[in-house]
C-alpha cells in the first residue's frame, strides 16, 4: 500500500465560488438575478469540472468526506447555472 494522501476540499470550495461568483455576475448585470444571466450560468456551470475533479480524488483516496462534498459541489454548480441561464431565456422570450 502506498502512503495516505491528505483529504483536500480545494476543488469542492472552487466550485461552491465559482457558483457563488455566477450570481454575483447576474446581481451585477443590467437585468438583475430574477432576470437570469448568461455568464452568470456559464461560470456557474463551470464550477462542475474542479468538483468532478475533487469526486476523482475523492473516489481514489477513498474518503467519503471529499466525494460527498464534491457531489454536492457538482448539483449546485449545474443547478444555479440552469437556473441562471433559463431564467435569462423565459427573459428573453418573454
Amino acid at each position: 500500500m502506498g502512503e495516505p494522501v491528505t483529504d483536500t476540499k480545494v476543488p469542492s470550495l472552487v466550485a461552491f465560488g465559482l457558483a457563488a461568483l455566477g450570481i454575483i455576475v447576474a446581481a451585477i448585470g443590467d437585468h438583475g438575478v430574477m432576470n437570469g444571466s448568461l455568464w452568470g450560468g456559464l461560470i456557474s456551470a463551470a464550477g462542475a469540472i474542479p468538483a468532478c475533479l475533487g469526486m476523482w480524488k475523492g473516489i481514489q483516496q477513498e474518503t467519503q468526506g471529499t466525494l460527498a462534498l464534491s457531489v454536492i459541489g457538482v448539483l449546485v454548480s449545474l443547478g444555479v447555472g440552469a437556473i441562471l441561464i433559463i431564467l435569462r431565456i423565459i427573459h428573453w422570450v418573454s
